[in-house]
């Protein structure tokens, strides 16, 4: 049976510093690089004041900076940051207040591929853009 968004948001695991043994997704070889956690990147966005807008790119290279490292695990980053925006819009469908979610739509714009693979699609996120005033 395949994890819930809840148990994998809540895997347990800590950031971890790795060096790339061959250039990947833009993190050139022997270069260093974080594999963050769902978690880290949840209570990234919540610092992000309403009506503001933070790239994708920007988000890693933040989280990067913290640990005096170049990168981020793009492939890891994809996949942690849609796990926060499914288990927020998981939340709000049980009936908990938009105040209350990880607002990922500061994050993920409608321009990202990310997008598309969200499990309630692209509505919602363009929704919150429009109500904050974000580019779409």
């Amino acid at each position: 049976m395949a994890k819930s968004w809840s148990e994998k948001f809540n895997n347990g695991r800590v950031p971890e510093i790795e060096t790339c043994q061959k250039s990947f997704g833009g993190v050139p070889a022997e270069k260093k690089f974080i594999i963050s956690t769902p978690k880290e990147i949840d209570s990234y966005i919540q610092t992000i004041p309403e009506g503001h807008y933070v790239s994708f790119q920007k988000m890693k290279q933040d989280i990067s900076n913290q640990y005096e490292v170049g990168f981020m695990c793009p492939l890891t980053a994809g996949i942690f940051i849609r796990n926060v925006a499914e288990l927020a819009f998981e939340n709000y469908s049980k009936n908990q207040k938009i105040k209350e979610i990880t607002p990922y739509w500061r994050v993920i714009d409608l321009k990202i591929p990310l997008v598309k693979k969200l499990s309630f699609g692209s509505d919602f996120v363009k929704e919150m853009r429009q109500v904050e005033g974000l580019p779409l």
